[in-house]
């Protein structure tokens, strides 16, 4: 196990120094020059001497921001592992912060969902996530840490219902060019492993209400229990061995249009893939498309996509 975490850590470790050094010699040459005041703050009438102890002595309002979403997309690809088939899902979710506490309540039901034989069921809810977390901004540096728990269904009516999941976090980015961000998770309860990703994206302003954002994210899985979470051989057939390898891949690419001040309509487009053979191998055996025998199903790489409605307050 020792050995194990040691791999891991390297792994992570050498993911952020690849991205994050190119990024930050690149981003001190590209820096752009301060913005020029408007005449509004040039011509800005100083304030008196009780108006200023009037807003000293006041204190700043604290209010709750939020944003409730819905997601309606033709696949649900979670961590590479494909968990619908031929159906069209609908993730609708609330987020509320204060003070840099967020909670945030996410759902997924899936509109036809399938059997283990390919019978056609109505629609079911398969999935209710809770998501408690805590951020806070050290200059450009942001860190975090926070709780999930995954509520899993049965992926059809009446069949037996998963074991829920839970899973602590922690997040460290930095507010520079693309944006780095790591994050590291770790199951505590039912399928033991660790997961670790680093992402970045940039968002390409279009138009004063349309932006162009792309995103890319590489991750790391490290299974601690190869009986809920095992190392698959080139048949896409289960070992004895645990998983101990880079994971999946993302590219996504979405197109953010403020519809009405708050409100915004969002269609997004993501290429899920395998990062090595172990990656491959596995998430070939976990999809629900195509053949029975998991070497002959159709491919271990998945394009999906839809639309997001939010409205943020």
């Amino acid at each position: 196990m020792e050995n194990d975490m040691k791999k891991i850590i390297t792994a992570v470790l050498l993911l952020f120094i690849v991205a994050v050094l190119p990024i930050t010699s690149w981003a001190e040459e590209q820096k752009p020059a301060a913005p020029e005041q408007t005449p509004a703050v040039k011509q800005a009438v100083p304030a008196t001497t009780q108006e200023q102890k009037s807003a000293e002595q006041k204190p700043e309002e604290d209010k709750v921001t939020g944003e409730v979403a819905a997601s309606v997309l033709n696949a649900y690809i979670w961590r590479g592992q494909e968990l619908t088939r031929h159906s069209v899902v609908i993730q609708p979710s609330m987020t509320a912060s204060y003070k840099g506490f967020t909670v945030n309540l996410w759902g997924n039901l899936d509109t036809k969902p399938y059997g283990a034989s390919g019978e056609k069921y109505s629609s079911n809810y398969t999935e209710t996530d809770v998501t408690l977390s805590y951020s806070h901004k050290f200059g450009i540096v942001q860190v975090g840490a926070g709780y999930i728990y995954y509520g899993l269904a049965a992926a059809a009516p009446g069949g037996p219902d998963l074991l829920d999941s839970q899973e602590l976090f922690v997040t460290f980015g930095l507010d520079t060019i693309l944006a780095p961000t790591l994050t590291v998770y770790k199951e505590i309860d039912h399928y033991r492993q660790w997961y670790a990703t680093l992402g970045v994206s940039h968002t390409f302003a279009l138009h004063e209400k349309i932006g162009l954002k792309l995103a890319a994210t590489a991750s790391y899985l490290l299974s601690t229990d190869e009986t809920t979470y095992a190392k698959y051989d080139s048949d896409s057939l289960p070992t004895t061995d645990k998983y101990n390898n880079f994971h999946d891949g993302i590219f996504s690419v979405s197109l953010p249009v403020a519809v009405y001040k708050t409100l915004s309509v969002t269609p997004t487009i993501s290429y899920v893939f395998p990062l090595c053979d172990d990656a491959r191998y596995e998430m070939r055996a976990r999809g629900l498309q195509g053949a029975v025998n998991p070497s002959d199903k159709e491919s271990s790489s998945f394009l999906y996509g839809g639309i997001v409605l939010s409205y943020a307050f």
